[in-house]
């Protein structure tokens, strides 16, 4: 099928899944979550030799720690389809209500966005959130994922639209797009006349284009260098935990802390015992003049080490003399995504909050609970960094836009 013929096929399927109500919606989510694990062998194999080869051709750690599904996440994808079985369905809620003088009611309602093109690399588990979180906001979607997990993404959207015509749903409420040409992406970016929203989920680079090149509206979803700011009133018994769940509890996604910031009056209280329990989980410092001179080992940051996304063993470090120089040095590097300061001043918590500009900011916890699982939303589609639209973890409710319905009887304009 061609993307002409796909974007027809997935206009159709938007007017049927609209039609859906709550409940026929939940009970073809649930087919397809059991569909996911009765067919888990079948996935997890197509994934091993998505693994075999990204690994033979040399790809980063983090970026297979991506690729790779394991019995535990295979869960966790089809949990988290269930988990929006369990939210309310947002169609039809009723945001405003008002009459006019002339006796005109009107109704802003929220309504489905139609059909939702999202571009992404490596996480395959992407394949089902997106489907899921589309299909319950009443959406069709038409996936492009990465070569280096064709054969995964195939395996799991075989399996969902098994399950869908199982249900006596549509199956072209997901469509894959499995030829991996560039020209076939550019395409894609340019089908203004069947795709109504382009969501793009990766790396800096797929992020770029897809924003420089696409024709189709584009929701961003931003690269996380994500800072952990620790003011000189923390409690030292919460910093390394939580820096080190931030850093390495899994170094390859977005909401990872990249870039630690430390006020000078803290600094070595702190940062020896930091610095080696961050080296014996091979993480490698990169700091400024100060930070060396108390941490052995650490090795100069240039400049661009501040903005850097490394998704690897690496976290940059900044000391500042001032909350007033945090936030700024925040704001020079961040890309949007996630900050938290460690404080047990509310002043200064407080402040931090209303002034470092991103989508998530934390006071005392760590940057990684920025996932739409962890926020209750069941999966995600993807972490919005730009402010119109939709900002941080993208719902069900961000996959909505409204209309205005009006009843009259018999007005005309004088």
């Amino acid at each position: 099928m061609d993307l002409t013929e796909m974007g027809r096929a997935a206009v159709a399927a938007k007017y049927e899944v609209q039609k859906m109500t709550a409940e026929d919606k939940n009970a073809s989510l649930k087919a397809v979550a059991e569909g996911l694990l009765r067919d888990k062998a079948a996935i997890l194999a197509a994934n091993a030799r998505d693994v075999e080869r990204a690994e033979r051709g040399g790809m980063h750690p983090g970026m297979v720690d991506r690729l790779r599904l394991t019995d535990d996440r295979m869960e966790a994808m089809a949990e988290g389809l269930l988990q929006i079985c369990g939210l309310p369905d947002p169609l039809g809620e009723v945001l405003e209500h008002f009459t006019r003088p002339n006796g005109l009611e009107i109704e802003k309602r929220r309504v489905p966005l139609g059909v939702i093109g999202i571009i992404y690399e490596s996480r395959p588990n992407v394949t089902a959130d997106a489907f899921g979180l589309c299909f319950k906001a009443g959406n069709a979607c038409i996936l492009k994922g990465g070569s280096d997990a064709i054969d995964s993404n195939t395996a799991i959207t075989e399996s969902i639209r098994g399950s869908l015509t199982e249900a006596g749903a549509c199956a072209d409420a997901i469509q894959l797009i499995t030829d991996t040409d560039r020209e076939t992406t550019s395409r894609f970016m340019k089908l203004n006349e069947y795709v109504d929203v382009l969501i793009p989920r990766g790396g800096a680079g797929l992020i770029r284009a897809v924003v420089e090149n696409s024709t189709v509206p584009v929701i961003e979803t931003g690269t996380g260098n994500c800072h952990i700011y620790v003011d000189e009133f923390a409690d030292l018994e919460k910093v390394i935990p939580i820096i080190l769940n931030a850093k390495t509890q899994r170094i390859g996604v977005c909401n990872a802390c990249e870039s630690l910031v430390i006020h000078e009056k803290i600094r070595e209280k702190i940062m020896p015992a930091l610095a080696e329990a961050l080296q014996q989980a091979n993480v490698e410092i990169k700091g400024d003049e100060r930070t060396l001179l108390c941490v052995p080992g650490a090795v100069p940051a240039a400049q661009e080490d501040f903005g850097k996304e490394y998704l690897d063993y690496i976290l940059s470090v900044k000391t500042v003399d001032s909350l007033d120089e945090a936030i700024a040095h925040i704001n020079r590097y961040n890309t949007g995504h996630s900050d938290s300061i460690l404080t047990e001043n509310a002043e200064n918590a407080e402040r931090f909050l209303n002034e470092v500009d991103s989508a998530c900011v934390y006071v005392n916890a760590s940057t990684r609970f920025t996932d739409g699982f962890e926020f209750g939303f069941g999966a995600e589609i993807g972490i919005s960094t730009q402010k119109l639209h939709a900002r941080g973890p993208m719902g069900l409710k961000e996959l909505t836009t409204y209309k205005y319905a009006i009843r009259g009887n018999g007005q005309i304009r004088p």
